[in-house]
């Protein structure tokens, strides 16, 4: 099992803070993987996926969110708290 740095998102509109995140990624890793990829990594403990959060140096890590009626979403949490870290990273370039 791999432990892997998200350090980009894809959403479809990037300006808007409430929009879904399509990918995830890493460009200095060379992958960004769907976000239904993602899930399915986790779901099956073949990966692990953080984030770094550059005002603090502290690790959030991602895990999965199964809303009741709404489609699973990934969100990162830290010391017992969900919180919206993956929402703040860059967009990921076009590759």
């Amino acid at each position: 099992m791999a432990d892997v740095q998200v350090t980009c998102i894809t959403k479809p509109n990037p300006q808007s803070p409430h929009e879904h995140i399509t990918h995830l990624g890493n460009p200095a890793g060379g992958w960004k993987w769907t976000r239904e990829e993602v899930i399915a990594s986790i779901d099956a403990k073949t990966n692990t996926f953080f984030v770094i959060d550059p005002a603090t140096g502290k690790r959030s890590d991602v895990g999965v969110v199964r809303p009741a009626s709404r489609p699973p979403h990934v969100r990162t949490y830290a010391d017992g708290d969900w919180n919206n870290n993956l929402l703040s990273l860059n967009q990921c370039p076009l590759y």
